[in-house]
């Protein structure tokens, strides 16, 4: 297909999407009569460029809270999610064992190690990949499993038994929300795995922008109970800070 008519049917995705809200990776396949491995391309392309949510299956319209968006906010993202890797790599000693989740805040923080003889396990290729290329030469572990096309990285029993095997010093998680009475929360539904991830580690640290305090999704990933520290940006209320200390949860404000 031409790239004219690639970008026609991303443009039509958006249309319809609009008018129906959600839209499975099934039906636009057959709707195009492409296969299913270019509708999740183009998906991909469409969220990557703010137009619209991938979840399982499919893809759904953008929720109007998170259409709220300052400007400059990729800017701004980017020097938050800097300075939120930079806080946490502080936190890692030399020859720590830690597991860093697939995202890309935690991408941010990949970038950011430096430390001497440390083991890092992942579920996530591209992380692996970056990994392999700092020059401090961690140990590098795989989860292995099923892989998730929605969240880029790899899920299911497979990668949890793996988990299950060894015991961290450190899990480093992102979040797509932090819902201030439940924990931090997402759309996927896959959240079998981040919850094995927690279970495993001696200390479990959300790494989340401003941004995403207060949204409340559909599913609760980890429990304020499983949750030692949040670190986040220097843009967060006093009071937002005082209710996520409430939880018995650290709050590190990142400059």
């Amino acid at each position: 297909m031409s790239k004219r008519n690639t970008q026609q049917r991303r443009q039509l995705i958006v249309s319809i999407l609009m008018e129906q809200n959600e839209l499975s990776v099934d039906y636009l396949a057959q709707f195009f009569e492409t296969s299913e491995v270019t509708i999740r391309k183009d998906l991909r392309i469409l969220e990557e460029g703010g137009f619209l949510l991938r979840r399982y299956g499919g893809a759904m319209k953008i929720p109007s809270e998170m259409m709220e968006e300052e400007e400059n906010n990729d800017e701004q993202l980017s020097k938050q999610k800097l300075a939120i890797a930079k806080a946490a790599r502080d936190m890692i000693a030399d020859h720590n064992r830690i597991i860093i989740d697939s995202g890309c805040t935690t991408g941010a923080l990949v970038k950011a190690l430096n430390q001497k003889g440390l083991v890092i396990m992942t579920n996530s290729l591209s992380l692996a990949n970056e990994l392999t290329t700092l020059e401090c030469e961690p140990t590098v572990l795989m989860t292995g499993g099923t892989w998730d096309a929605h969240s880029e990285s790899f899920q299911g029993k497979v990668a949890e038994n793996t988990l299950r095997s060894y015991d961290f010093d450190q899990l480093f998680i992102g979040a797509d929300g932090l819902d201030l009475e439940r924990g931090t929360t997402t759309f996927n539904e896959l959240v079998g795995l981040s919850q094995i991830m927690a279970e495993v580690s001696r200390e479990v640290i959300v790494l989340i922008e401003s941004q995403k305090i207060g949204r409340k999704m559909p599913n609760v990933e980890l429990d304020w109970s499983a949750i030692d520290k949040v670190i986040t940006d220097s843009q967060l209320s006093y009071e937002t800070k005082v209710l996520i200390e409430q939880n018995g949860v650290e709050v590190i404000m990142a400059k």
